[in-house]
């Protein structure tokens, strides 16, 4: 089987963010008793495509800046730094995983 081009995996990701997203809108529309053209549902999957692709290279740049090649949380929480409910809800998330992870590692070293 050939490796997929990078342009084939992008149409295929989009494919799959216009499905969730229509998926949504409909789930949505049933709810409130309207309807959703499949335009809108285009142009809302190409305006949440065009912000994943402003997000990933702000997070990249973020982690570039650091001098790193991964990104982390911190990069994720210097984003989120001009929407402080976000920043709020993503560092609590982060430090609830933390403190899991700490647990997990005390737990584990008391049963040796």
């Amino acid at each position: 089987m050939a490796d997929a081009s990078g342009e084939d995996v992008q149409e295929r990701l989009k494919s799959a963010l216009w499905f969730a997203i229509g998926k949504m809108v409909d789930d949505e529309s049933l709810r409130r008793n309207m309807n959703a053209t499949p335009q809108f549902i285009g142009a809302l999957t190409e305006l949440v495509w065009t912000q994943i692709e402003n997000v990933a290279i702000d997070l990249e740049t973020f982690s570039h800046h650091a001098g790193r090649t991964t990104v982390t949380t911190d990069d994720v929480l210097l984003l989120a730094r001009r929407n402080s409910d976000l920043q709020f809800v993503i560092k609590d998330c982060v430090d609830k995983l933390k403190a899991a992870k700490v647990r997990e590692k005390t737990r584990a070293g008391k049963k040796k």
